[in-house]
């Protein structure tokens, strides 16, 4: 079918394209050891990354992170550099509470999580909080502030320094007021 000259091309392209193929998986597998012997085992990382806590089936707590690392190291971390939203579910199955924040980090083990960074929680009521920083105390079940902070109701906006309130937002104290406006609502 092909002559002489001609199945000699075809054999000569065949073993150069082999060739080609054998060489670059072997600077691809030298490349991935080179970067594996670099790397920090002790550094796991993930991509669209979804927590759910559940109790009897019916989901409590959903994490949403873009980017999730843990630091196995003597106190095991984790680190949501990309931001994370976090929602609480009521009973009802329904949304009770939300928290956005563009970083958080959490002490394995300790219950605590640190948010940082546009931290803003809204209740079920729909009161709102923004702070740059606030801490979960999953234990306890309580979120506090030693930041600035400021909580938008239906009728009012309240600023203060530092702020307790319960897991779900529905009851806070802000410790130190330094000051209040009342909104004008639609009724008025």
């Amino acid at each position: 079918m092909f002559s002489a000259s001609a199945r000699i091309v075809i054999i000569a392209l065949s073993l150069l394209a082999m060739s080609c193929a054998l060489s670059g998986c072997k600077n691809d597998l030298d490349e991935a050891k080179l970067v594996t012997s670099r790397a920090n085992v002790n550094i796991e990382k993930g991509k669209d990354v979804v927590i759910q806590y559940s109790d009897h089936g019916n989901t409590k707590i959903k994490a949403v992170a873009k980017t999730l690392t843990r630091f196995n190291v003597e106190k095991p971390y984790l680190e949501f550099t990309d931001g994370i939203k976090i929602t609480f579910y009521s009973e009802d199955k329904t949304v009770g509470t939300t928290m956005t924040a563009d970083y958080a980090s959490a002490v394995e083990n300790s219950n605590i999580m640190t948010a940082r960074k546009n931290v803003e929680v809204i209740n079920a009521k729909g009161e709102k909080l923004n702070t740059e920083e606030i801490i979960w105390d999953e234990q306890k079940k309580i979120i506090y502030s030693n930041a600035f902070v400021k909580i938008t109701t239906a009728d009012e906006i309240i600023w203060g320094n530092g702020m307790e309130a319960n897991e779900d937002f529905s009851d806070y104290v802000i410790k130190k007021v330094i000051g209040k406006v009342k909104v004008k609502t639609e009724k008025e």
